[in-house]
This record gives structure tokens, C-alpha cells and sequence, in this order.
């Protein structure tokens, strides 16, 4: 079983890697003894996590990247390959909403700015496809590596308000499916696609649509949520290092073009 999990020498990029799920995420892989690049377009943050992954014995560099410009993400690729060598594993986890794009009392359907939307839709979507675009022709030269995307459980069930978020994590799942299959048929069996749909997770960009800033209480949104979550919590963001793991590892060779809901079961719930 050790051997099926092994991520031992394995060389991960993690993109988002200075947020609150992925650097979870990029500490657990590197206790696993995994090489880790953590990319932020902030390098205090990727530093930050990188820092604490070598003061636990671990193997890390930050980079600063851009994941929405294709030089920066290729610069980014070259120093990685420098300091850790050829990359094994790509997490894309680079995500997120703006407040522009979230309809409210204040902003109805019909007045969101297209440049709002488009901006979210870049974030979660073209950010994915550019620094899959670089990373993975490695890979498909070498004929083997695995593709991590970071999804949503909006991507099934659009959340309210969130039109653009809900859109583009959809279509994260939709390529995921589709690239998939189109390097098992175009470049090597050995490269594997897959996702994971996070549920509801307290992040910075979510804690105070969900709980109050004030008292730390669930707001009605928060309440909502917690009553379509047949496990009754949010998530923490260790619960995604077990389904990371096997996704990344020789456990799932067989397994791509699949997106897995961590959500404690509010996709099973009908609300009845």
C-alpha cells in the first residue's frame, strides 16, 4: 500500500499555492516527500509556504507567476526545472470570484460588467488551460505526468448569485473530461486528467459570506449551506490531502477524466 501512495521525489507545481486549501494541500505532499514550486502571483505568499515547508525538513521553492501570462508561466517552467528538475505532477488551483461578477441588492443580472465576468472566467478557466499548455508538453514529450484541476461543487449545482464562478468552474470540469481523453488518444496512456469539486470550505474569500466577521455565527447563506451538508460542518482543508493523494499516486492509474466531490455530501442531498 505504501508503494501505491508513494509520491517520494515527485516534483509538484501547485498554482494558488500561497491560498488556504492549496498550501494545506502543498505542506501535506511535501510531508510525503514530494519536491514542491509553489506559484503565487504574490511571492510573499509562495515564499511564505515555501518557508515553512523547508523549516519541517521538506523541499519547496516559490515562484512568483502570473498564470494568466504565458511568458511568466514560462519563465516560471525554466526555473523549476532548474532547481527541482523535470516536473512530475501539476495542481492547478488558482481560483476564485470577484464581487463585481456576484449579483446583489446592489447589482442586479442585467448590470453585471462583462469585464467582471470575463475576469472571473480567466481566472478559474484560462489560467488552467495556459499553465496546462506549458507544464504538460513536458509531459507529453516524456509520455507520462498527472493534471490536478481544482473544480467546485458549483460547477454541478450553480450557486446562487455567483454566475460567472459558477460558469467557469463548470467549464474546468468540462475540459478536464475533454483533456483527458484527448491525450490518452493523442500522446501517451501514461498521462492522467482529473479534478476534485471542494464543497464548502471557510477560505479568506468566503469566512464572512458565510459566518459573521462580528459574533463568528453562520450568516443565512452560511445556515443554508450547513443544512444541504449531510455531515452538518464545512470543510476543513485536510480533508482534501487523502483524495489529492490517491488522485496523484500510482492508486489511481487507471483512473482519469473524473471529477471527485469532497463535500460532505451535499451533492447527494436533495434538501428533502
Amino acid at each position: 500500500m505504501k508503494e501505491l501512495f508513494d509520491l517520494t521525489d515527485k516534483v509538484i507545481v501547485i498554482t494558488g499555492g500561497g491560498g488556504t486549501l492549496c498550501s494545506t494541500i502543498a505542506r501535506a505532499l511535501a510531508k510525503a516527500g514530494a519536491k514542491i514550486a509553489v506559484l503565487s502571483l504574490t511571492k510573499a505568499h509562495a515564499k511564505k509556504v515555501a518557508d515553512e515547508i523547508k523549516s519541517s525538513g521538506g523541499q519547496a521553492i516559490a515562484v512568483q507567476c502570473d498564470v494568466l501570462d504565458k511568458k511568466s508561466l514560462e519563465n516560471a517552467h525554466k526555473k523549476i526545472i532548474s532547481k527541482l528538475g523535470e516536473i512530475d505532477i501539476l495542481i492547478n488551483g488558482v481560483g476564485g470570484n470577484k464581487i463585481e461578477a456576484t449579483t446583489s441588492q446592489d447589482l442586479s443580472f442585467f448590470d453585471l460588467p462583462a469585464e467582471a465576468m470575463r475576469s472571473v472566467f480567466d481566472l478559474n478557466f484560462l489560467s488552467m488551460f495556459l499553465t496546462t499548455q506549458v507544464v504538460a508538453k513536458d509531459m507529453a514529450s516524456r509520455g507520462k505526468g498527472v493534471i490536478l484541476n481544482i473544480s467546485s461543487m458549483s460547477a454541478f449545482r450553480p450557486l446562487t448569485k455567483i454566475a460567472g464562478y459558477s460558469a467557469a468552474k463548470a467549464a474546468v470540469n468540462n475540459f478536464t473530461q475533454w483533456l483527458a481523453v484527448h491525450i490518452c488518444q493523442n500522446y501517451s496512456k501514461n498521462i492522467r486528467v482529473n479534478a476534485i469539486a471542494p464543497g464548502f470550505f471557510l477560505t479568506g474569500q468566503n469566512r464572512f459570506l458565510l459566518t459573521n466577521e462580528k459574533t463568528g455565527k453562520l450568516t443565512p447563506r452560511g445556515k443554508t449551506i450547513i443544512e444541504h451538508t449531510p455531515m452538518g460542518r464545512f470543510g476543513q482543508p485536510e480533508d482534501l490531502i487523502g483524495t489529492v493523494r490517491w488522485l496523484l499516486s500510482d492508486a489511481a492509474k487507471f483512473v482519469t477524466g473524473i471529477v471527485v466531490p469532497v463535500d460532505g455530501g451535499f451533492s447527494a442531498f436533495s434538501g428533502v
